[in-house]
C-alpha cells in the first residue's frame, strides 16, 4: 500500500490515512460486538498497532528532516563549487535552464539580465548569436543550437564551437548530453592558447620566410621573376653570379629588356645568340616555354628557361650546363673514337670473315674431295671384293681339289702348306674388307631380331674341322634367348673370337655359351689357352696388336679389332678376362628382346658332314667366270656329285630341258654377265623344272638386300670365298634322285 520509492511526505500522509482507517474500524467493532471482552481485546490490539505506526511515522519524519538538511548542504556545496569554477557552467533539464554559475551569466554583459532559470536552450543560443559583444563564431553557434534543440534522446558529446568576443577574447563551448535528458554547457576561455598559437604561427611564418629566402639565395640555379609588364620583382644572388651583370640592373622595377641588352652586349661570346629576344616574347605570350643555351664570355655554358606564371608574369631560371656540355662533348668525342675503332674492327672482322669464308670453302672442297675419295674407295672395295674374291674362290676350290687328289703322294705336304698359306691370305683379306666396310660412312648394318642358338651352332659347325685338326675340344651350350643385332656381323664377331680361342689353345677346350644378366645377355667364349696379361688386355683390341706371349707368325692382330669396331657400331659391349697360362673369357653383351617367332631348323645343321654325302647328287652350277666354274666343277666331282656347269641362265635352262629332270640343287653366282643374275637363273630353272629346287646363291656381294631376297624366294646365300665344309653339308642335305621323282613333264 505504501510505495517505498515515494517521497517521505507522501509516505507519512499515507500512513496517517491508514491509522485513521484502523481507528474507525475498531470503533465500529465496539458498537456491534456481542462480547465486552472481545471488544476490549480488539482495543488492546489496535492500540499496539497504533503505537507501532506512530513510531514508524516519527522515524520517517526524522529521516525526512535529515534528507532536507543534506539537500541544503549539497546545494550549498554545488553553488560554492560553481562559483569558484574558472569557466562558465550551466545545466539544462528538460530543455530549460536549471542551474548556472556567475561567469555563465555575466560573460556577455548585454545578456546578464536575460539569463535566468527556465530559459530554454534555443533561446540561449539565439541570445548568444545576437550579442553585440560577439565578434565571430555565429555560424558555428547556430549549428550547435540546432543540434542542442533536438530532444536529448541519447547521451554523447555535441559540437564544441569556438567564439571570439570583443577585446580579442576567445571561448570554447562544450556541450555534453546525459542519460537523464539533461544538457550541460561549459564555457572555457582559450584566449591564451589562441594568442600563443597565433604568435607561434607568426614566428613559424617568419622563419619559413627566412628559410625560403636563404634557400632561394643559395640555390645552384639562378632565378628571377618578372611582372606582366616585364619588370623585375625578385632574384637570387646566383642569377647575378651566372650572368655577371652589374648590381644596379638587378633592382626591383628594372625592365627585362634592359637586362637582355646588357647580357647581349657584354656577357656573351657571340652576341648573335640573343637575336631571338623578340621571339621569346612571342613564345611567352602563347603560354609556351622558352629553352635556350648560351655561351658566356667566361666560357661557361648557360641554359636559360623562361616559363609563364599564373599572373601573366614570367619566371627566368639559369643553369650552369658547362660540366654537362663538356661531358657531352667528351662523350661525343669518345663515341666518334669508339665508332672509328668499331669501324676498323668491323673492317678487320669483315676481312677475317672473308678469309674464314675462303677457308670454309676450301674445307668444303676438301671435304667433298675426301667424301669423293671415300665414295670412290667404297666403290673400289665393292668392285675389288668381287674381283678379288672371284680368283680367291677359284684358287680355294682348286687347292682343296689338289689336296684331295694328292693325299698319300710325295707332294701332299707341299699342298698342305700351300693350303695353310692360302687360308692365311683368305683370313687377312676378309679382315681387310671388314675393316674397310666398318670405316665407310655407309656401313651396311641391318639390325633384326633373332635367336642366338642357331647362330652359335653355325659358328661351331664351321670351326669344328679346324678344332678337330688341332686337337681342341669345341663345345656349345644351347640357348633360346633372342637379341636385336646384325646377324651377319655378329656371327663374324663370334667366329673371330672362336678362331682366336682355337688358335691360341693347345690340347685344351673351347666353350661357347650365354649368360643372362638382367635385361641383357653375355655371349661368352671360354678357352684354356695361353691367356693374356693385364697390361695386354687393354690393347688387344687395337689394330695390328698382339699380346707379348703370342708366338710369331700367329696373324696380323686384326680379328679382335674387327670385333671391337663391329660391336661399337651395333651398340654392344666387348669385355675380356684372362690370366696367363690359365685361359681367357671374351664376351659380347647385348640387350635381350622378347621372342617374336621361332626360326625353322637349319637344314645344314641336321645333316652330318660325311665324305660320301654328295654321291649321286645332281648339281647345276651357274658361274660366268671360267676359272671359278672349272674349280667348282672339279671340287664337286671330287665329292662324288654329278655336275652340270653353265655360264648363264639360258645355258642352265637348256641343260634342264635336255636332261629332262630337275637338278637336286642349284649353285648360282649372283653377278653374271650383263643384266643376268643368279636370282633370275634360280627362278628360271625352278619354273622350267616345275619343282622348287633347293638353291644356294654364291656371291661376293654382302648387301643385306640379298638376304631379304633369298628369304623371299626360298634359297640360301653363301659369300665368297665359299666355306667348303658348309657347302658340302648343304649339298649332302638335299635328297638325291632316288628320293623324289624329279622328271620334267
Amino acid at each position: 500500500m505504501i510505495d517505498p520509492d515515494d517521497p517521505l511526505e507522501l509516505q507519512v500522509a499515507k500512513q496517517a490515512k491508514i491509522i485513521q482507517a484502523l481507528v474507525s474500524r475498531a470503533g465500529r467493532q465496539n458498537e456491534i460486538g456481542d462480547s465486552g471482552y472481545a471488544a476490549f481485546q480488539s482495543a488492546i490490539a489496535l492500540q499496539g498497532e497504533i503505537w507501532a505506526k506512530t513510531r514508524d511515522l516519527e522515524r520517517a519524519s526524522n529521516e525526512l528532516q535529515s534528507l532536507r538538511e543534506e539537500r541544503k548542504r549539497t546545494q550549498k556545496n554545488l553553488t560554492d563549487a560553481l562559483s569558484v569554477m574558472e569557466g562558465g557552467f550551466a545545466l539544462f533539464a528538460d530543455g530549460r535552464l536549471q542551474l548556472f554559475n556567475e561567469l555563465f551569466q555575466t560573460l556577455l554583459p548585454d545578456l546578464s539580465d536575460r539569463i535566468r532559470p527556465g530559459l530554454d536552450v534555443t533561446g540561449y543560443f539565439a541570445l548568444l548569436t545576437g550579442s553585440r559583444h560577439l565578434v565571430s563564431g555565429q555560424a558555428t553557434l547556430r549549428a550547435a543550437g540546432e543540434l542542442a534543440r533536438a530532444p536529448l534522446a541519447g547521451s554523447g558529446r555535441l559540437p564544441t564551437p569556438v567564439i571570439e568576443l570583443d577585446g580579442d577574447r576567445w571561448f570554447q563551448l562544450s556541450l555534453q548530453s546525459s542519460s537523464s535528458d539533461s544538457l550541460i554547457i561549459l564555457l572555457t576561455e582559450i584566449t591564451g592558447i589562441v594568442r600563443q598559437n597565433r604568435s607561434e604561427k607568426d614566428t613559424l611564418i617568419d622563419r619559413q620566410a627566412d628559410y625560403m629566402q636563404a634557400a632561394f639565395n643559395n640555390m645552384s640555379v639562378g632565378i628571377a621573376t618578372f611582372s606582366a609588364r616585364g619588370t623585375l620583382r625578385v632574384h637570387n644572388d646566383r642569377f647575378r653570379d651566372l650572368l655577371q651583370i652589374p648590381r644596379h640592373l638587378l633592382q626591383a622595377g628594372t625592365r627585362f629588356a634592359q637586362i637582355v641588352d646588357c647580357v647581349r652586349d657584354t656577357c656573351l661570346a657571340d652576341p648573335d645568340q640573343m637575336g631571338g629576344i623578340q621571339r621569346w616574347r612571342e613564345v611567352l605570350q602563347n603560354d609556351e616555354a622558352v629553352r635556350e643555351r648560351l655561351t658566356h664570355v667566361s666560357g661557361a655554358i648557360l641554359d636559360i628557361h623562361l616559363d609563364r606564371m599564373p599572373d601573366r608574369g614570367f619566371l627566368v631560371n639559369i643553369t650552369d650546363a658547362t660540366l654537362e656540355a663538356r661531358t657531352t662533348q667528351l662523350l661525343e668525342q669518345r663515341v666518334r673514337e669508339r665508332t672509328s675503332e668499331l669501324t676498323e674492327a668491323n673492317r678487320r672482322l669483315t676481312e677475317q670473315s672473308r678469309k674464314q669464308a675462303r677457308v670454309e670453302e676450301e674445307l668444303r672442297l676438301a671435304k667433298e674431295t675426301a667424301e669423293a675419295a671415300v665414295s670412290s674407295k667404297t666403290r673400289f672395295l665393292a668392285a675389288a671384293s668381287h674381283d678379288l674374291l672371284q680368283p680367291v674362290n677359284a684358287a680355294k676350290l682348286l687347292i682343296s681339289t689338289l689336296s684331295d687328289q694328292s693325299r698319300g703322294s710325295a707332294v701332299a705336304g707341299l699342298v698342305e702348306r700351300l693350303e695353310g698359306s692360302f687360308n692365311s691370305i683368305e683370313t687377312l683379306l676378309h679382315a681387310l674388307l671388314d675393316i674397310s666396310r666398318l670405316e665407310s660412312t655407309g656401313t651396311d648394318l641391318s639390325p633384326s631380331e633373332f635367336c642366338l642358338g642357331p647362330l652359335m651352332r653355325t659358328v661351331i659347325e664351321d670351326q669344328l674341322p679346324m678344332a678337330q685338326k688341332k686337337g681342341v675340344r669345341l663345345d656349345v651350350v644351347p640357348s633360346s634367348l633372342w637379341v636385336r643385332s646384325d646377324q651377319r656381323y655378329l656371327m663374324r664377331s663370334v667366329q673371330n673370337l672362336v678362331v682366336n680361342a682355337i688358335q691360341y689353345t693347345e690340347n685344351g677346350r673351347v666353350l661357347v655359351g650365354c649368360r643372362r644378366c638382367g635385361d641383357a645377355v653375355r655371349l661368352e667364349v671360354w678357352d684354356t689357352g695361353i691367356g693374356i696379361s693385364l697390361k695386354d688386355q687393354k690393347r688387344v683390341f687395337d689394330e695390328f696388336t698382339r699380346a707379348d706371349n703370342v708366338p710369331p707368325g700367329s696373324g696380323m692382330g686384326l680379328g679382335l679389332s674387327i670385333v671391337d669396331r663391329t660391336c661399337r657400331h651395333l651398340g654392344h659391349t666387348v669385355r675380356v678376362r684372362s690370366k696367363p697360362g690359365v685361359g681367357s673369357i671374351f664376351s659380347i653383351e647385348m640387350a635381350v628382346v622378347v621372342a617374336a617367332r621361332q626360326d625353322p631348323p637349319r637344314p645344314e645343321a641336321t645333316q652330318p658332314a660325311t665324305e660320301d654325302g654328295c654321291d649321286g647328287r645332281l648339281v647345276l652350277v651357274i658361274e660366268n667366270d671360267p676359272d671359278v666354274l672349272f674349280a667348282t666343277v672339279q671340287k664337286l666331282e671330287s665329292w662324288g656329285a654329278s655336275v652340270f656347269g653353265t655360264r648363264a641362265t639360258d645355258e642352265a635352262l637348256q641343260i634342264v630341258r635336255d636332261i629332262g629332270i630337275a637338278p637336286d640343287i642349284i649353285l648360282a653366282d649372283y653377278q653374271l654377265d650383263g643384266t643376268d643374275t643368279g636370282v633370275k637363273a634360280i627362278c628360271g630353272v625352278r619354273q622350267t623344272a616345275g619343282v622348287e629346287v633347293p638353291a644356294v646363291l654364291i656371291t661376293a656381294n654382302r648387301n643385306p638386300e640379298l638376304a631379304t631376297m633369298a628369304q623371299h624366294h626360298g634359297f640360301s646365300v653363301m659369300t665368297k670365298p665359299v666355306d667348303l665344309t658348309r657347302l658340302r653339308r648343304q649339298i649332302a642335305g638335299v635328297p638325291g634322285q632316288s628320293g623324289t621323282d624329279k622328271s620334267i613333264e
